[in-house]
């Protein structure tokens, strides 16, 4: 197994970072303290053409696969989570059940706009009581005409406050379970559909979590996305995919953690010589490197059987377990590491920290993740 990037990746590598770098690191504490839609940083994104990373080339991306997808994830996360997220959850979790599942009509109308950033797509499945169980899904979709009528409200959607095309799942009958869910498009324009709250969190401040309000929303028939009842597994293997990039997003959190606390540990002096020297905080430095090199590496071997049309389900899983735990472990050793001043926003310790909390949360919680694992080991019983 060949565990070097090729030269094209190592390339590509430098120019996301030098960009996020100039153009996301300055503004990162900003994005946070207003607590607002970065626009001009997602611009800047959309200009470097990341936003069609992955989305083929025929439809105006890059056709790029998801070890590339990471390399980007990872190292514009490190500078500015937020920011970046934009560009992840969009490509990562909103596009691919329109690459796999669109009729061609839908693909050519809906992934050239997202490659270009000109409009950003969302996914929204989570409600009030379906979050870990998205079988529960109470949103409904009823037929008239030539179309469907939905009504419900979505909760907690990343991008929901900005996008123009959402990715939505709603219950044709009730009584089949996750076998009557449907997946739709539904454009921000559709009557009947609007934004409501905008979730005021704890970590990932510049990154919306709105709720979504569908009150006799009514939806062409061309907008279905897949056949009828099929939409819980259009879901799934869209949350299957995004997990690997959620693992990239925590590296990159962490990375950058690990990065702020050796040069503090180089500059800072007490006892007479610099606390780099001291034992205790190198062996917190030797954890932090180590256990954020395991969660990249099994990061990206999820990302590469992807791309090699492998299975990669539990591998996703572990990915995303692994490397958010890491993330708010190696984060949490940094505030310890900077004592009081990691404490204080004057440093981006306590912001790291913040934003890596959300990594063991959204798109599967890690309790969830051991149960994906777990199934993968020994079965369903």
């Amino acid at each position: 197994m060949d565990f070097e990037l090729t030269e094209e990746q190592k390339m590509f590598q430098t120019m996301v970072r030098d960009f996020a770098v100039k153009e996301l690191e300055p503004v990162a504490a900003q994005i946070d303290e207003k607590s607002e839609y970065p626009a001009e940083q997602v611009k800047k994104i959309a200009d470097l053409g990341l936003m069609g990373l992955t989305i083929p080339e025929e439809y105006e991306g890059n056709g790029k696969g998801r070890v590339d997808f990471c390399i980007a994830v990872e190292e514009l996360a490190r500078a500015s989570s937020a920011a970046s997220a934009y560009f992840r959850i969009s490509l990562s979790l909103a596009t691919p059940p329109i690459i796999f599942f669109g009729t061609e009509e839908q693909k050519r109308k809906y992934l050239p706009p997202q490659a270009k950033g000109e409009k950003l797509i969302c996914f929204a499945l989570t409600e009030a009581g379906a979050g870990s169980d998205p079988a529960a899904v109470e949103t409904t979709a009823t037929k008239k005409d030539n179309g469907y009528v939905i009504n419900g409200t979505k909760l907690f959607i990343s991008i929901g406050a900005e996008a123009e095309t959402i990715v939505t799942f709603a219950t044709l009958d009730k009584s089949l379970g996750y076998r009557g869910i449907t997946a739709f498009i539904v454009e921000k324009s559709y009557p009947g559909f609007s934004v409501g709250k905008h979730e005021n969190k704890l970590g990932f401040r510049g990154l919306s979590a709105a709720e979504l309000i569908f009150d006799n929303c009514f939806v062409p028939l061309e907008n279905r996305l897949g056949e009828e009842g099929k939409g819980f597994r259009v879901a799934l293997e869209s949350l299957d995919e995004s997990r690997i990039t959620v693992g990239a997003e925590a590296v990159g959190i962490a990375q950058a953690a690990l990065d702020a606390s050796v040069s503090y540990a180089k500059e800072r002096r007490q006892f007479g010589q610099r606390i780099a020297n001291f034992q205790a905080i190198q062996w917190m430095l030797a954890d932090m490197a180590t256990q954020i090199e395991a969660a990249r590496m099994l990061t990206y071997y999820a990302a590469n059987r992807m791309d090699k049309g492998l299975p990669f389900i539990k591998e996703s899983s572990m990915a995303k377990l692994f490397a958010s735990e890491v993330s708010s472990f190696v984060t949490n050793k940094a505030i310890q590491i900077h004592g009081g001043y990691g404490y204080t926003k004057d440093y981006p310790l306590e912001r790291y920290l913040r934003d890596a909390k959300l990594t063991e949360i959204y798109e599967g919680t890690s309790e969830m993740m051991r149960m994906t694992i777990a199934r993968a080991l020994v079965g369903k019983g």
